[in-house]
């Protein structure tokens, strides 16, 4: 049976109606007529009237008991445990933590430690003290007696040194971490999956401390120079996957990563041949001619206005462009035996000649208004020219500035075609935003860990969450839905279980959906909680 709504002239009246077949055929019949529609809301009626049916339906009762009276219900969040749970398990890292822990026979559970903290690094910034506390407002399965000094012995036990180093470099001995990688690589390769090509970058992380042996002053990317630091490298495979990750001092310079980190790919993943992939601040001179001599394929990216033979020879070199795709052109240059690719982004390109409008529209107010304090700002002073007490515009700078205008170029000693360079190049780019997300999503900060060991842990649970997310997401392509992370998390976040007590029984109730939460567990492969569900627990007198 169904309430319905029937119009009479001007005024409309709630009726309950039933089905029945007859004849093969859904019949209605009025089983009767309520009342007028505005009446009925206007007295309350229709209120007490659904309020007065309920309390024969077990599940409604309790829905309407748990909305007047919230004190007696606990509720736990369900989301996230639920969602990247399952991915957890189907990656198979559970399998690998499970396998590598069994000989060691700990006495605590440190999977579900490592899986809580990965889980606190998806949701949101911390510690591992304020994962602890962050745990208890969510029902994540099997952590019920994982407790903060879980957390700390995990830490360490992911980032203990093993006693096989053959691999090891003095900045990166060979630790469980890598075992763990390098059996979900294992877990995941195929014929079609590989490591023919790698993309790869660095980034700094600060410490609220001294950082043991990783901590050392240096090029702050955090913008925080007066802390002490460490440099992280993230490895991905063509499709995006996050592969490992490496882990050096603060004080080292991005160039001298490059080779050991690829000579480790191959030793630790049985590569044969590679192309590595990397950003313009891993080049120098020294680093090309190792790679060349190791037989190692590279595409790198070149700083255009700090290398003078790029400046001079090499985007000045004649040559016809050749369109890749809308907005980007390509074109081969040889120079020296060396091969170059320089690269256009139109859009690009106009944006900039935009931009730098614009800083000379403000330069020239500013210098007709005779003010030299504009010298200090960097966006003017490369465009001027300083003569004694006089400061105008040189036009030589800004046409030569114009040259590079949406390019950049990428030296390569390998046979793909110019466009094939410029494409693998783009996929950089995943790397990029990786690290954007590793240092905001899933900020690895604050790491007030004092020992190397577990700092080592500590920054690898970031990158298991980083494995995570991108699994998520790439399920999510899949289906193509393209969701904002940072929402995404929050509609997770919503969704709760609220437990309760009502006419005899314990009883789960669901939260509403939120969003796009619907999607999110579609693309995982996790059906919906129930809305209402029993729980099944022995009492006192049942055991």
């Amino acid at each position: 049976m169904f309430f319905r709504t029937k119009r009479s002239g001007p005024r409309e009246y709630l009726q309950i109606v039933r089905n029945r077949r007859e004849d093969g055929k859904v019949r209605q019949d009025v089983v009767g007529t309520i009342g007028r529609i505005d009446l009925l809301k206007e007295s309350g009626a229709i209120d007490s009237l659904l309020r007065s049916g309920a309390r024969f339906s077990e599940r409604l009762a309790l829905l309407d008991m748990y909305e007047n009276d919230a004190s007696c219900a606990k509720d736990k969040k369900i989301g996230i445990p639920l969602i990247f749970g399952r991915l957890w398990n189907d990656l198979g890292i559970k399998d690998v933590f499970d396998d590598l822990l069994l000989p060691r026979q700990f006495q605590c559970p440190l999977e579900r430690a490592i899986f809580l903290t990965v889980l606190h690094r998806l949701a949101e910034t911390g510690s591992d003290r304020q994962a602890d506390e962050w745990q208890k407002d969510y029902r994540i399965e099997g952590t019920e007696d994982v407790a903060l000094h879980h957390l700390y012995r995990a830490m360490a036990w992911l980032g203990e040194a093993l006693p096989d180093q053959t691999d090891a470099t003095p900045f990166s001995p060979r630790c469980m971490k890598d075992l763990v990688e390098e059996k979900l690589f294992e877990k995941r390769k195929d014929l079609f999956a590989d490591l023919t090509l790698a993309f790869f970058d660095t980034t700094s992380i600060y410490f609220e401390g001294e950082g043991d042996t990783f901590g050392e002053y240096g090029n702050s990317k955090d913008d925080r120079p007066d802390l002490k630091q460490m440099v992280v490298g993230v490895v991905l495979d063509q499709k995006g996957t996050p592969v490992c990750s490496e882990m050096w001092p603060g004080n080292t310079a991005d160039v001298k990563t490059l080779l050991p980190v690829v000579k480790r790919l191959q030793k630790r993943f049985g590569i044969g041949r590679i192309c590595i992939v990397a950003d313009r601040g891993m080049i120098s001179k020294e680093t090309i001619s190792d790679l060349e001599r190791d037989h190692i394929d590279y595409i790198l990216g070149v700083r255009m206005r700090s290398q003078k033979e790029i400046a001079m020879d090499v985007l000045s070199r004649a040559g016809r462009y050749h369109e890749v795709e809308e907005s980007l052109k390509v074109k081969e240059v040889l120079h020296h035996g060396k091969r170059y690719v320089v690269c256009v982004n139109e859009d690009q390109a106009k944006k900039d000649a935009r931009d730098r409008d614009a800083i000379i529209a403000a330069l020239e107010e500013r210098l007709s208004k005779g003010t030299k304090a504009l010298i200090g700002n960097s966006g003017y002073r490369k465009y001027v020219r300083i003569d004694k007490d006089a400061v105008t515009i040189d036009n030589g700078k800004v046409a030569d500035e114009a040259r590079y205008d949406g390019k950049w170029v990428l030296a390569t000693n390998t046979s793909l075609k110019p466009e094939h360079v410029a494409r693998q190049y783009k996929q950089l780019w995943m790397v990029e935003q990786a690290f954007r997300t590793m240092k905001s999503v899933l900020n690895t900060r604050p790491i007030f860990h004092k020992r190397t060991e577990t700092i080592r842990g500590h920054v690898f649970c970031s990158f298991l969450a980083l494995i995570l997310m991108e699994e998520l997401k790439s399920r999510l392509a899949k289906k193509g839905w393209n969701l904002e992370w940072d929402r995404l998390v929050r509609d997770l976040d919503h969704l709760k279980e609220i437990e309760v007590s009502a006419v005899g029984k314990d009883v789960m109730i669901r939260t509403e959906l939120r969003g796009d939460t619907g999607k999110v567990f579609q693309a995982a492969g996790v059906a919906v909680p129930s809305s209402v569900k029993l729980v099944n627990r022995a009492r006192p007198n049942e055991a």
